[in-house]
């Protein structure tokens, strides 16, 4: 699964701002005035939370963020500033005398919560945001991020989503609000299973999951909605799209809290380096199984989402395979809900042309299938000169690519019957051909995948290789 280099990536995140306390000790009696274990507190510790934990998330992914949101004139919003502007987020925070800047405590104990306290005041106008508020930023940035906690910043988000639509942004949303309506127009919304079923109805089974979120992005007008679904994993709806349903990566949970905050944060991220929905889900799906197996709302790296994405139960051993090991190992891929692209050609005399349109197809998914024509059915096509290079070494050579994942021949004159069989998301050809002439384009077409002509670099073939070397021997 590849990870973006979201170094350029430049956000707006707007939202409930909220610091969070840590303090830790050990427990060891009963306190004699009341039935509650004492805790003597060994250690306070201050993070960011709500909007300002996504901001932090997309600062430690190595984006650009800036961060707007309510605040009070208080020492909480001085400690939050702080640790937004060490973690490299810029803090453009409205602070208002009126207001508490929000501040969650909570007491642990042998990692586990034993209390929390939360110090706020109820939702009013002083919080709530207005457009003119985001208006500074929308015109730098590549997408707007609006993080609902329930808590009034968010009181008018329907006029801010229509302030950064008509700037051009993308618009995220992680909702809190019980009607879902007040979120038309966004691009995206991520509501948790609770938030999605409080608005529709209880869903018993997932096809009526799927229909009822199908129903909220066309009414809406959302281009996509993701269901996060804890222990279940993630439901992706697009228009248009076969619903994708992706399972939970996390191996051991210890704290769910912030885990939404990961999600919108690195689908945001992946988003506006230009990945598809689709990858994107699947990257913040990765990032969410790292989130969870911390304690309290805490960061994913980019470093870590590398290291996770690249684990052995998501990258399978890879090369040159046969027909019945590779359809097995695209039948794990695919439940990970991996997306698959797949090629073919002969590759004789591999060069920059052939590089360059293999690492394009790769970006178009999660994994690349390479299908290489054998020797005699190179000579069919080629003439009897040909293949220069035999099959085994031109397998052996675009398995050694970074982009190819796995590398099987056929022996057809076209590799119709392997694609389907394969069942790839997407057919990559290189070259000038209509998408009617690229073979097995129909069963892809039919299953609802998509068929793409990348064109070789100019000047680069294998062809015209050939003619020089002749032309240089005699």
């Amino acid at each position: 699964m590849r990870v973006p280099d979201f170094s350029s990536v430049r956000l707006l995140v707007a939202g409930d701002v909220m610091l969070d306390q840590y303090w830790t000790g050990s427990t060891q009696r009963i306190s004699p005035e009341a039935p509650v274990p004492v805790v003597n507190v060994r250690a306070a510790d201050h993070r960011a939370g709500g909007a300002a934990n996504v901001a932090l998330g997309l600062a430690a992914l190595g984006a650009r963020v800036t961060l707007v949101g309510p605040v009070g004139e208080d020492d909480a919003a001085t400690t939050l500033a702080g640790l937004l502007e060490r973690g490299g987020v810029s803090c453009a925070f409205r602070r208002e005398a009126r207001l508490r800047t929000i501040t969650k405590l909570r007491v642990l104990s042998h990692h586990q919560q034993m209390i929390r306290l939360d110090f706020e005041d109820p939702p009013g106008e002083a919080a709530a945001l207005a457009p003119q508020h985001l208006a500074p930023w929308l015109a730098d940035v590549d997408a707007v991020v609006l993080s609902d906690y329930g808590k009034g910043a968010l009181a008018q988000v329907t006029t801010l989503i229509q302030a950064a639509r008509a700037a051009g942004r993308a618009v995220l949303v992680d909702p809190k609000q019980a009607d879902l309506s007040v979120y038309r127009g966004a691009s995206i919304v991520t509501p948790n299973r609770a938030e999605f079923e409080r608005a529709v109805g209880r869903c018993a089974t997932e096809e009526e999951l799927v229909a009822k979120g199908m129903e909220l992005v066309e009414r809406l007008s959302w281009e996509a909605l993701l269901i996060t679904r804890s222990e279940e994993g993630m439901t992706l709806l697009e228009r248009r799209r076969e619903p994708l349903h992706i399972p939970a990566q996390a191996h051991e949970v210890y704290d769910v809290t912030g885990a939404g905050d990961t999600v919108i944060a690195v689908l945001a991220a992946a988003r506006a380096t230009g990945a598809s929905w689709q990858a994107a889900a699947r990257l913040a799906n990765v990032a969410a199984g790292i989130a969870v197996g911390k304690l309290g709302t805490a960061t994913v790296s980019r470093s870590e989402l590398v290291q996770a994405a690249e684990a052995p139960g998501l990258r399978d051993a890879h090369g040159v395979v046969d027909e019945a090991t590779l359809l097995a190992r695209v039948r794990e891929a695919r439940a990970r809900g991996e997306r698959i692209v797949m090629t073919n050609g002969c590759f004789d005399i591999l060069h920059a042309g052939h590089v360059r349109y293999l690492a394009e197809a790769r970006a178009l998914g999660d994994r690349l299938v390479v299908a290489v024509n054998d020797d005699a059915s190179v000579a069919r096509l080629k003439g009897p000169t040909r293949p220069i290079v035999p099959l085994e070494d031109r397998m052996a050579v675009l398995a050694a690519l970074a982009a190819v994942d796995w590398v099987v021949p056929f022996s057809e004159d076209t590799p119709a019957r392997l694609i389907d069989a394969v069942q790839p998301d997407v057919l990559v050809k290189g070259g000038d051909y209509r998408i009617d002439q690229i073979a097995g384009h129909e069963g892809v077409l039919a299953r609802g995948g998509e068929v793409k002509v990348l064109r070789f670099v100019d000047g680069r073939s294998t062809s015209s290789i050939v003619d020089r070397i002749r032309s240089t021997s005699s």
